[in-house]
């Protein structure tokens, strides 16, 4: 059965959490309850910019993509950022990944958007090889202030 990436329905927060959980742990980030039903309740309401595609085998998710939109002031347009992309290991390149960025993509050229953009760990040598392939790395550098 051919990888299926639609939205996220509703009633898949335990199949999304499994997902996610497993993208929390890959960045070695916590991910607790009151994390994680936030977040869903940030995909679930449509006045959240906070969108979420899955990729869906048969009844099983195996991967997601959780985007949203960003002004870009000076291009004088929209663009569409990648916050989390994630695949399960044991389903890793079969090309998932790549079919959850060109269904953002596709959206982003639905709406009108310039660009799609996403950031990952600079020893993400799996991911970084992949993303070659369907994007083109910037020469940005990017910095966290904490609040």
């Amino acid at each position: 059965m051919p990888i299926e990436v639609r939205p996220v329905a509703h009633g898949e927060f335990f199949p999304w959490h499994a997902v996610y959980t497993g993208y929390a742990e890959f960045y070695e980030t916590p991910l607790n309850d009151e994390k994680a039903v936030l977040v869903w309740s940030w995909i679930i309401d449509d006045a959240n910019e906070v969108e979420c595609l899955v990729a869906v085998d048969g009844d099983d998710v195996v991967g997601l993509a959780h985007f949203r939109a960003f002004a870009r002031p000076l291009a004088g347009s929209r663009g569409l950022y990648i916050d989390d992309l994630f695949v399960v290991p044991e389903r890793r390149g079969q090309g998932i990944a790549t079919a959850l960025i060109e269904a953002v993509a596709a959206i982003g050229r639905q709406r009108g958007a310039s660009v799609v953009r996403w950031i990952t760990a600079k020893d993400n040598e799996t991911a970084r090889s992949l993303y070659k392939t369907v994007a083109e790395k910037t020469h940005w550098v990017t910095y966290d202030k904490a609040l």
